[in-house]
């Protein structure tokens, strides 16, 4: 990567797209505070609505331009709003001396009501969005296959909006992004099939796409209005990023140019708390979509997360059913073998049940065990360098790469990713999960080693303009180890620990403070393994509390090791 390149890359991440201190041009805002209504901020074309310059509406109440029960309504709508919510419709209503007839939403933020007006779009005979979207729902919930489900959620949203183009975008584990599937327009251009790179979406725009369900850009060519004054009373950037009408980042705006798009819709697709994907929208002229449209497609994605939420939970319980089986088979075998420690050898097989994989192989005591595809012999010094730069006795290690551990790139007899789980503290005894290589001849929709435009000193960037389809054969990387998989590694992990001791001759057999320490682990392992599946299927947790719970199940299992510990120094061989 060039140095230019990479200013650019970090420009782009850095970018503050929420503290735009603009807004789009189809509509107005005014922002005031409480109690009284005070105008604090307006979009700068605001005469246009209320005839009265925006230095004469600042300071003042807002019930010296809008009639009193429009904003009894915006009161109603931000009581019964949760704290940080995106906007919502409050009402249709006549402002300002002409009458001009318009649809207002209103959210809170910083202290501040937000209040964005637009022109109502008169639609002769627009039906209510509830019942356009269960109608929607209706005809896209027909068939359980996901390919088909997300064909059909393409093609009911272009019904729906009229655009261009509508793709189902799904984000990979590396944020670069699949179009899954698309309903286009033949003079579009397809896109079906294509990878686009994490660049495209950096981190901070994927934050707002979470937050902000619905993203609409009427005219991709327009200039952007001022919103006076663009900082708070106490000298800092005003925060749009909840707006509906926040204006975008200049290099987004010539990115749909550089596509021939001159309007464009985002639906956000969020299953259990994370930017699963996007339904994108696209136009070759201006649209304009009625707030109507815009509220039934709102349904229609909060339709489609649950159903990607359920299908991803459903998967996930049965994976986790299998693993918990296992785990419940292994810890009966172990505790009624002789010797807990030796037996593990022969459980490979069982072991390769729970947990996603091409091969498991056990290093003890100097010796290689194995079972399905394993790396050849000749590689387990690259693996214990490997391990002893990245693992220490209380994580495991992980990697999806065949280059982190194996001496060049390419995998090491077809294997590249590795999931590694300590046994023995202060020895190296692992056991340790493989995954074959995949080789993926990928379509990216331009060149991923060239996301941006860079002028020759670096002072200015821009997004590429080609989009053509440019291929790529990637090799030496393993499907990546998920979350899941690292949780079931985990629970694995802890029954294996709790038999894994080697016998002391000098333990005395009965003793009761070893059997004590020992009952101890096996209570504290059987309530942490309930707490963290019930963390597995809370899916309308908040991402904030999500994190609370698991930095408390990571202390909870830094103790638990602890007690496997101190368990195996008191405790001898068995029970």
């Amino acid at each position: 990567m060039t140095p230019e390149l990479e200013r650019a890359l970090d420009a782009c991440a850095s970018e503050p797209i929420h503290l735009p201190g603009a807004i789009q041009p189809h509509g107005y805002l005014i922002s005031c505070r409480l109690p009284d209504w005070s105008i604090h901020h307006v979009s700068a074309n605001i005469e246009a609505l209320t005839s009265a310059p925006p230095e004469q509406m600042l300071r003042r109440s807002l019930r010296e331009f809008i009639t009193d029960d429009v904003i009894q309504t915006i009161a109603e709508t931000i009581g019964f709003a949760e704290p940080g919510a995106q906007a919502q419709r409050a009402a249709v209503a006549n402002i300002g001396p002409l009458a001009a007839l318009c649809e207002v939403s209103v959210h809170v933020a910083q202290g501040l009501v937000h209040i964005e007006i637009e022109p109502h779009v008169r639609g002769a005979g627009e039906r209510s969005p509830t019942v356009v979207a269960q109608a929607m729902i209706t005809r896209v919930a027909q068939g359980g296959d996901d390919e088909g489900f997300h064909q059909r959620v393409a093609e009911q949203v272009r019904l729906l909006t009229g655009y261009d183009r509508v793709m189902v975008y799904r984000f990979r584990h590396d944020d670069s992004g699949d179009v899954v599937a698309e309903s286009r327009d033949s003079a579009m251009p397809a896109y079906l099939g294509m990878r686009y790179p994490a660049s495209d979406i950096p981190p901070q725009a994927r934050r707002l796409y979470l937050h902000n369900r619905i993203r609409v850009i009427p005219d991709a060519h327009y200039t952007p209005v001022p919103v006076l004054p663009d900082r708070s009373a106490r000298g800092e950037p005003l925060d749009l990023g909840q707006l509906s009408l926040r204006s975008v980042s200049p290099v987004h705006l010539e990115y749909l140019a550089n596509m021939g798009v001159g309007a464009s819709m985002s639906i956000s697709i969020v299953a259990s708390g994370r930017l699963w994907g996007l339904i994108a929208c696209h136009h070759r002229g201006v649209r304009h979509l009625s707030p109507g449209v815009r509220a039934a497609a709102d349904l229609f994605g909060l339709f489609v997360s649950m159903r990607v939420a359920a299908r991803e939970q459903q998967e996930a319980a049965a994976v986790e059913d299998g693993a918990r089986a296992v785990r419940d088979t292994l810890a009966l075998r172990l505790a009624n073998a002789s010797d807990a420690r030796l037996a593990i050898a022969a459980e490979l097989d069982l072991l390769r049940r729970a947990v996603a994989c091409d091969g498991v192989a056990l290093l003890q005591s100097g010796r290689w065990h194995g079972a399905g595809r394993t790396p050849p012999a000749e590689r387990i010094p690259d693996l214990l360098a490997w391990l002893a730069r990245e693992a220490h006795a209380a994580a495991p290690a992980m990697t999806d790469r065949a280059e982190d551990w194996n001496p060049g790139p390419e995998a090491a007899d077809g294997i590249a990713g590795v999931f590694a789980l300590p046994l023995d503290p202060g020895s190296d005894e692992w056991l340790l999960f493989f995954r074959c290589e995949q080789i993926e001849d990928v379509r990216w929709a331009g060149r991923p080693d060239a996301p941006f435009v860079v002028a020759g000193d670096g002072s200015r960037i821009g997004p590429r303009a080609s989009f053509a389809a440019w291929r790529e054969t990637v090799r030496g990387s393993s499907a990546p180890w998920s979350d899941a998989d690292a949780r079931i590694a985990r629970r694995l992990w802890l029954v294996l620990r709790e038999h894994y001791r080697r016998p002391d001759p000098q333990a005395e057999v009965g003793d009761l403070r070893g059997h004590r320490s020992r009952l101890d682990v096996r209570d504290h392992r059987k309530r942490l393994l309930q707490l963290s599946e019930l963390l597995d299927g809370l899916a309308h947790v908040s991402p904030v509390e999500t994190a609370r719970l698991s930095a408390r199940i990571a202390t909870l299992e830094e103790e638990l090791q602890a007690l496997v510990s101190s368990a195996a120094m008191a405790g001898g061989a068995g029970d």
